[in-house]
């Protein structure tokens, strides 16, 4: 949908007509509140507003009246200047099924508590035999005087420190995030240089955005989670291929079930082999992989460590493009529910 300086529909493309039950004939022409049933004046305010004031909103989840149905849409609306430099606004509507009790968004944050539950449950009823176990491995290691005999004892403490290794993995860090203000470029810089150097087959682009504010957030789980999803990248890549980093900042964004005026958006695109489609929405579970080596904690653990930073990490790919957003709210940015 078009609209022009006067804020009244000058286009709408035919998915546009379906959702309004009306053909294009009728409807251009109408202003905004011909056309939404906006009691409270939520999207006209925001139009006028994005109008104004050239910036871009990005909303979910808002529930309509539209041609007398009920119905729940996601809406991007977007500034444009045409030759004239007159200026009017294009919306994208995006109607959710009703029937759908999560989004994709909320399915990941119900994902990630899920996940946190089981493991922390699994974790506990491995880890306590797992120390009785290394414990009369050692006791009975020092009563033995074969050397033979002490390698079997060895094994065992040796394999349950490394049950105990994996077990805290999959917990993660048990400490609230450490926070100091920092700059994310410095972060994805960082990460760039530490995979670089192990992986001289694949070349790094970045497309950073200068403008992107300082954000309040621990380095070092930032570091981790980026270099979970990097190393994933170089991972799919078999030969020769490319990363490109990505950094660009969103306005009035939804996550989760808060809207925050300002969310960086951090995407890591690799042009491998791309994600199984069967896999795709449960890359984010512990243990899953498709690499005979691999441990499937790489991803649930970043996905950990950017909910701890009130973010999260969306993931889409086709053969040769797979690009991982990762959205982490910039902190004092009038937070509010959605």
């Amino acid at each position: 949908m078009l609209f022009d300086n006067d804020l009244k529909l000058t286009y709408i493309n035919t998915a546009g007509e379906i959702l309004f039950a009306d053909s294009a004939r009728h409807l251009v022409g109408h202003s905004i509140e011909q056309l939404f049933n906006d009691p409270d004046l939520r999207i006209t305010k925001d139009l006028q507003h994005c109008h104004n004031s050239g910036s871009t909103l990005v909303n979910r989840e808002i529930s309509l009246h539209l041609s007398g149905r009920p119905m729940t849409i996601n809406f991007n609306i977007s500034p444009l200047i045409d030759a004239s430099q007159s200026m009017g606004v294009i919306v994208e509507l995006l109607q959710i099924d009703k029937h759908l009790r999560f989004t994709k968004e909320e399915q990941l944050f119900a994902q990630q508590n899920t996940n946190r539950m089981l493991v922390r449950g699994l974790a506990h009823e491995i880890k306590n035999p797992l120390g009785g176990l290394r414990g009369a491995a050692q006791l009975l290691h020092d009563e033995l005087t074969l050397p033979e005999l002490k390698e079997y004892t060895q094994i065992i403490i040796s394999e349950s420190d490394r049950m105990q290794e994996l077990m805290d993995k999959m917990l993660g860090p048990n400490t609230p995030p450490k926070k100091e203000v920092l700059n994310i470029h410095e972060i994805l810089n960082r990460v760039r240089q530490l995979v670089q150097s192990e992986n001289s087959h694949i070349s790094f682009q970045q497309d950073y955005d200068p403008s992107i504010p300082l954000i309040n957030a621990d380095r070092n789980m930032l570091i981790q989670a980026f270099l979970n999803i990097v190393k994933n990248a170089t991972q799919a890549i078999m030969t020769q291929g490319q990363i490109i980093l990505v950094t660009r900042i969103c306005r009035q964004l939804t996550v989760g079930r808060h809207r925050y005026k300002l969310v960086i958006k951090a995407s890591v695109i690799d042009n491998g082999i791309g994600i199984d489609p069967d896999m795709i929405n449960q890359i984010f579970y512990p243990m899953i992989t498709s690499r005979a080596d691999g441990t499937g904690l790489g991803l649930p653990i970043a996905q950990s460590l950017i909910n701890q930073h009130n973010g999260i990490i969306e993931c889409t790919s086709i053969p040769e493009k797979t690009t991982f957003s990762i959205y982490i709210p910039v902190e004092n940015s009038n937070e509010y529910n959605a």
